[in-house]
């Protein structure tokens, strides 16, 4: 993923602005979302246009922008980077992860079954730790990431670099090599 591994942690929440990028590039929008679009960025810009002349700019930034990019990287870290670390594996079995835990399933809403989602998408996220039990001997068979990874060496060394520079470039796989799973 562009917004995991584009630079460093601390600035995921701001490389999430890629999917503005990646909405227009694609053409995704249907009937009228470009002008929801439009206008929702246009009412984003006349509150900080307002918020300089009358004096409240400080408020909007305590209360509006620094909880959005607390949210920001809480998202980035426990949605996108954590599930899909090391982003060496585009196999379908292994381009996410499972770090079971009853207590962080609840915190972050069973995203530490992300792989359940990649192989099963149509499952609730509710449903995501009943459907890893279930699953899970096929998932031992397929050799699939089922920990945090964070703790051993070479990967807590990982971590640390992403969170400071996490720059990474990723080689193009064939079609073979992702068709054979």
């Amino acid at each position: 993923s562009i917004v995991s591994t584009g630079g460093p942690l601390w600035l995921i929440a701001v490389r999430f602005f890629y999917h503005e990028i990646f909405f227009f590039k694609r053409r995704l929008w249907r009937k009228y979302e470009l002008w929801e679009w439009f206008f929702s960025r246009l009412f984003i810009a006349i509150i900080i246009y307002l918020a300089c002349q009358y004096g409240f700019l400080d408020y909007i930034m305590n209360y509006w922008f620094v909880p959005a990019l607390v949210v920001g990287i809480a998202l980035g870290l426990f949605f996108d980077y954590l599930p899909h670390r090391p982003f060496k594996e585009r196999d379908r079995w292994k381009n996410a992860r499972v770090y079971p835990s009853p207590i962080i399933n609840l915190l972050i809403m069973g995203q530490n079954y992300h792989l359940i989602h990649h192989l099963w998408p149509t499952i609730p996220w509710y449903k995501y730790q009943p459907a890893y039990r279930a699953v899970k001997p096929l998932l031992d068979e397929k050799g699939c990431d089922q920990s945090l990874g964070l703790l051993a060496r070479k990967s807590f060394w990982n971590f640390v670099y992403d969170i400071f520079l996490g720059i990474r470039f990723h080689r193009k796989s064939s079609n073979r090599q992702t068709e054979s799973s």
